[in-house]
This record gives C-alpha cells, sequence and structure tokens, in this order.
C-alpha cells in the first residue's frame, strides 16, 4: 500500500514538472524580428534573445555605428546600455501558477528601455500570451509569442 501512494504521489510530482516546463524552448515575438528562449533560472523562468533579424546597426543608423551589433541604448542603467540586444535577458523570474499560467516575473522591453510586471499563459503548445503591465494586469499590454518550431524559420 505505502509502495502504491508512493508511485502515485511520484507521478503526479512528474506530471506537475512536465506541464510548468511546456515553455521551454525557442519563442518567435510578435513581430518575427526576434526569438527568445525561455528557460529555467533556478526553480523560475527567464528568457534571454537568441535571434534577431536584423542583429547590427543599418547603414542610415542614428542609434549606432553602422553594421555593429545593436546595443541596449535605451536602458536607465548607464553601464548597461553597451549590453548587445542579442543574448540580452528579457524575461526574468516568472513562477508557475498551475493552470498554464506563469506569474511574478518581468519583462524588459529593450525598444523603449522599461521593466514591466508580466504574466505569461500558453493558450496552445504553439501560442504563449506574455502580458507586461505597470501596476495591476488590467493596465497592460499583452503580445502574442509562436513556438519557433511550428512558425516560418526567418
Amino acid at each position: 500500500m505505502v509502495m502504491a501512494v508512493s508511485t502515485v504521489l511520484l507521478f503526479i510530482t512528474i506530471s506537475a514538472h512536465a506541464a510548468e516546463d511546456t515553455i521551454l524552448g525557442i519563442w518567435d515575438n510578435q513581430e518575427k524580428d526576434a526569438k527568445i528562449e525561455i528557460f529555467k533560472c533556478g526553480d523560475r523562468y527567464c528568457g534571454k534573445i537568441v535571434w534577431l533579424k536584423n542583429p547590427d546597426y543599418p547603414q542610415d543608423s542614428k542609434d549606432g555605428v553602422p553594421g555593429t551589433p545593436k546595443l541596449d541604448h535605451n536602458n536607465p542603467e548607464p553601464q548597461s546600455r553597451k549590453t548587445p540586444i542579442l543574448g540580452l535577458e528579457i524575461v526574468k523570474d516568472f513562477t508557475y501558477a498551475g493552470d498554464s499560467k506563469w506569474v511574478d516575473g518581468k519583462v524588459y522591453d529593450p525598444k523603449s528601455g522599461r521593466t514591466y510586471s508580466g504574466k505569461m499563459t500558453l493558450v496552445s503548445p504553439n501560442q504563449l500570451n506574455l502580458r507586461g503591465f505597470i501596476g495591476i494586469s488590467l493596465f497592460g499590454r499583452t503580445a502574442t509569442w509562436t513556438s519557433w518550431s511550428t512558425s516560418s524559420r526567418a
């Protein structure tokens, strides 16, 4: 009897971890100009930019030296403004809340230099909704990311 209960508890634990890890992998952002890898960071979930459609400044750039990697020049921290966008961690410290939802994280937008509170919802195996907000979730914006394995590979 003890062995049967232990086996059931082990199965439940493994199933719970499998559910919370369903967002691991590479996702295309809504604009399809970046790919973000969601990975475990301790017991939480984080994400970094692993591909950019245009990783370097264009020839007519006023933001950086043409032909060099784009930098996080909008970051409010002066020491971070020389950090390349490629490899930048933009999703931080999300925890699994059950029911295909991850909460209590932070989302950094390198285009504006702002950091928002965030939550993520896995709508389907191929669609992840990422909501960034200030204060309460009602005041925010949702971006739809698609699984890289199912989207067009640019």
